[in-house]
């Protein structure tokens, strides 16, 4: 099979499987998280059992060796049957790095663990409070001494690093005002967070309206091992960009997935609800909107779909990963409005589950990268026009 036919697989098998698996975990499940902002530990564990956390690494390391459609298959499934990938998701996209940039040490000694389950990698460490989106200007230091590198710093909307063995991090090897570009002079590390909080690595919990364990880090002269680093000191931007364009393709598919739950909810519901004699699906005030979500969500699958033939076989996917990215996200915040507006004051109760997903699509309008962003993108990239930032 060529990469073009495995990106416009439907991979209904796999699909039907992560469909059952999470049959298992029912919206009482996660609203008794939610109200405690608990972690799916069950749920994680599964999926790791099942074998979809290790979808992209490499069958030789004891994963199932997917193409990148593959998992977002298996993200948009878990999405789609209201269930939440966003306590899992990083390992899949953080995975590329590794696998891309890493070496043969690396790749034996932690791929296999990972795959297995024995460690954890779902923490990614880029953003910081003072940089935002502007990634180019974290400020995080790892001074190389000797044998290992000293890392002083913070990292922000850390997402699972108190749930994680491992954390890919990006921190400045030299600083800004030395380098040519602004993006060189950063590097990658994938970081044993076990060893690293027993010398001076701390977690802070931030509570947000969704629960999605994200947290902020701090490096208090925290040592790690110089063969920590991935790849070449200083190239560390390049290998940060490349894993982006697989994110935003899998965090499209997660949202088309999300829009599918919210339409088949609103349609449900918009059949059985009778009001004034008749259901109120019947009446087009109901109906368009929810049809409208629907053409999004097709339009938005099908961008997801390009994007990632476009990733599988190796060429540039930029603007077609971005855009994915946003029409996914917009086309599962339609769909959560609209099925808020079917269900009108049972929206917001908490039994409905409708809530605690229209919270939790909400997340995507701006992280992983927000939308304006995006149209900035394009706006420069794709159309030739003067750079706004």
């Amino acid at each position: 099979m060529t990469t073009r036919q495995h990106a416009r697989a439907d991979y209904g098998e796999i699909r039907d499987e992560v469909k059952k698996l999470c049959a298992r975990f029912p919206g009482e499940y996660w609203r008794a998280l939610d109200r405690t902002q608990g972690y799916p530990t069950e749920f994680v564990e599964e999926l790791t059992r099942a074998g979809y956390l290790s979808a992209l690494i490499p069958e030789a390391f004891g994963g199932a060796g997917l193409p990148l459609s593959g998992a977002a298959a298996i993200l948009e499934e878990i999405q789609k049957a209201g269930c939440n990938g966003g306590a899992c998701h990083a390992q899949m996209y953080i995975m590329g790095a590794v696998l891309r940039h890493g070496s043969d040490a690396q790749k034996q000694n932690y791929l296999p663990k990972i795959a297995s389950g024995e460690l954890r990698l779902q923490a990614f460490g880029v953003t910081e409070p003072t940089s935002g989106t502007d990634t180019s200007s974290i400020v995080t230091f790892a001074r190389r001494d000797g044998d290992r590198y000293i890392i002083n710093g913070q990292k922000i909307w850390t997402s699972r690093a108190e749930h994680s063995d491992l954390m890919l991090l990006l921190a400045r090897t030299t600083p800004k005002a030395e380098v040519v570009k602004r993006t060189d002079g950063l590097s990658v590390f994938l970081i044993d967070m076990r060893e690293a909080k027993k010398n001076g690595l701390s977690i802070r919990p931030i509570r947000t309206m969704m629960n999605h364990a994200t947290t902020e880090v701090f490096f208090d002269n925290v040592p790690i091992p110089a063969d920590s680093l991935v790849g070449e000191e200083g190239k560390g931007f390049r290998y940060i960009l490349s894993g982006m364009n697989a994110e935003r393709i899998l965090i499209g598919a997660e949202c088309v997935g999300d829009a599918k739950w919210f339409i088949d909810k609103a349609t449900n519901y918009g059949k059985e609800r009778q009001v004034f004699g008749r259901p109120i699906a019947q009446n087009q005030g109901v109906q368009f909107p929810i049809a409208k979500a629907y053409a999004q969500m097709r339009a938005a699958e099908l961008m997801v779909r390009e994007a990632a033939t476009l990733f599988e076989a190796g060429e540039e996917c930029g603007a077609e990963a971005n855009m994915a990215k946003m029409l996914a996200a917009e086309a599962s915040w339609a769909a959560a409005e609209a099925c808020v507006q079917t269900f009108g004051g049972f929206a917001f109760a908490e039994e409905y589950d409708v809530e605690r997903k229209f919270r939790e699509a909400r997340l995507y309008q701006v992280a992983p990268i927000s939308t304006n962003l995006i149209l900035s993108y394009l706006s420069e990239h794709v159309l030739g026009m003067p750079r706004s930032y």
